[in-house]
């Protein structure tokens, strides 16, 4: 009956986090958002007390059922698992633990956290490594097959669905999730749960908590046979069946020895006093310090563009920013390295295809503004509603409207005004907040010809939402561009 019960929850909570992901019209957030917010590392970044330790009264209560039921890595990993057991079964053999190793990435992880280098220690992070897949190599395909239905339903006269730009926001991203989806994959064939009760920081961390668990899975030995099952259906490898223990800093409590077992010998159960195996000191002095060490570091091809699809329109450099224009909320440069885990819920939820992964070796993978696929809308909310690490501050719409991220920097050189003497405006045109005001250019004041006009920024008003550098026409290089702050603040 446990494992009928989770795989129930954990199919439902699968199904749901990859909807929540892929969903690129931003509808499912207001109903499943709160998923997000229950996983374990953005709860510590968000210091959202009361998740954490419901997270951990719930190991402490039923062990690593976490890894089994929440963690939507570790159930990718069991349906790639599952797959292969109906090819082979019987497969797993227990396998000694690797303290060492397990401990040492969790220090590394620690240390990457405490240093600042959130993104670095996201590349370990289970959640963040499932919504980086699920962004970058899953939603285009949802995207695509909404643009199929669009199409097909246009040709029936029906207009209730609509076509997206389906684009590549950052080939490092992908290719780094590609990778990652590789080994979990070859991990999860060839031996299960490797990757969670060996490099996973968080499968680490609760698998020590979970040895002081209440209810467990205990073997009865005087009605054990030694029949081996258990061990061979354990995913997890840590049934040692020669000596009738289990390692329960890495047991995921996933049923499976409890299904497979003819003599009911195995049962889940709290603890009794003639069980009291308890950790030894140093192990306990061990888990006090790493937690110690975690609360710490929580204070401290892509298609061209076509004008009707007939008038090529040259591709654009990058701005030459000295620095980036972080997501609004984001409070300030060092907030957000400190917190963000490059999860990248925030660029699969961004309507304007605004944000995206950077590449930058300090801040990698973690999102950044870039203008030439749309602007940052002053009334869209939507990354500060989806970030559930608090890297991007809530914020009202009327509180976004008035956040300066960055301000705009016209280059006159660029300009088509100064450069081939075409009157445009664009950039005024299209400001938001009245920032950008075309005004007659002095130098050509007593010439006694028509004076051009051109962009002066105001950037006590300019809110850096890249409107003008999005519909600058000035090629290959934007006239006007929007270069960020390290400090964001209202005005």
């Amino acid at each position: 009956m446990l494992k009928i019960i989770r795989q129930s929850l954990a199919l439902i909570v699968f199904i749901c986090f990859i909807a929540l992901i892929a969903d690129y019209t931003g509808t499912l957030h207001a109903y499943l958002g709160w998923m997000a917010r229950m996983q374990l590392v953005p709860a510590l970044l968000a210091m959202n007390v009361a998740v954490v330790l419901l997270l951990i009264l719930l190991t402490l209560l039923m062990g690593r059922i976490y890894c089994s039921v929440i963690c939507p890595l570790g159930i990718m990993q069991d349906i790639i698992s599952h797959f292969h057991i109906r090819l082979r079964k019987n497969r797993f053999t227990y396998s000694p633990a690797h303290p060492i190793l397990r401990i040492s990435f969790l220090i590394l992880f620690v240390a990457l956290l405490v240093i600042g280098l959130t993104s670095w220690a996201a590349l370990l992070a289970p959640y963040s490594i499932f919504t980086r897949i699920t962004t970058t190599l899953v939603q285009p395909l949802v995207q695509m097959g909404g643009n199929m239905l669009a199409w097909w339903s246009e040709r029936a006269n029906n207009y209730m669905f609509y076509s997206v730009e389906v684009w590549m926001k950052s080939l490092t991203a992908v290719l780094i999730s590609a990778t990652m989806l590789i080994i979990l994959i070859i991990l999860a064939w060839r031996g299960g749960r490797t990757y969670c009760n060996t490099l996973c920081p968080v499968g680490t961390l609760l698998g020590y908590i979970s040895r002081f668990s209440l209810f467990k899975i205990r073997i009865n030995e005087n009605k054990c046979v030694k029949c081996g099952l258990c061990a061979l259906n354990c995913k997890a490898s840590c049934i040692d069946l020669s000596s009738g223990k289990i390692d329960y800093s890495r047991c995921v409590t996933c049923g499976n020895c409890l299904d497979i077992c003819h003599t009911d010998a195995i049962s889940f159960s709290p603890r009794t006093s003639q069980d009291k195996s308890e950790p030894d000191a140093g192990k306990r002095a061990f888990l006090t310090g790493v937690l110690m060490m975690a609360g710490g570091s929580l204070w401290a091809k892509d298609r061209e563009k076509r004008d009707g699809k007939y008038v090529f329109i040259p591709p654009r450099n990058a701005s030459p920013r000295d620095l980036p224009v972080l997501p609004p909320g984001a409070a300030s440069l060092r907030h957000f390295q400190q917190h963000c885990t490059a999860c990248l819920l925030c660029v699969s939820q961004c309507p304007n295809n605004v944000l995206r992964p950077s590449t930058r070796l300090d801040r990698l993978l973690q999102p950044e503004m870039s203008f030439d696929k749309g602007f940052c809308r002053p009334e869209c909310t939507n990354c500060s509603d989806v970030c559930p690490t608090g890297a991007i501050r809530p914020m009202t719409r009327q509180d976004k409207s008035s956040l300066q991220k960055g301000h705009a920097v016209w280059r006159q050189d660029m300009c088509l005004v100064i450069s081939q003497g075409i009157p445009c405006g664009n950039c005024a045109t299209h400001c938001p907040t009245g920032a950008i005001e075309m005004t007659p250019l002095k130098s050509h004041a007593q010439s006694g010809k028509r004076i051009p006009r051109v962009p002066i920024v105001n950037e006590e008003r300019c809110i850096g939402c890249g409107a003008c550098e999005y519909v600058c026409p000035s090629r290959p290089d934007a006239a006007i561009y929007v270069e960020g702050h390290e400090d964001q603040r209202f005005i």
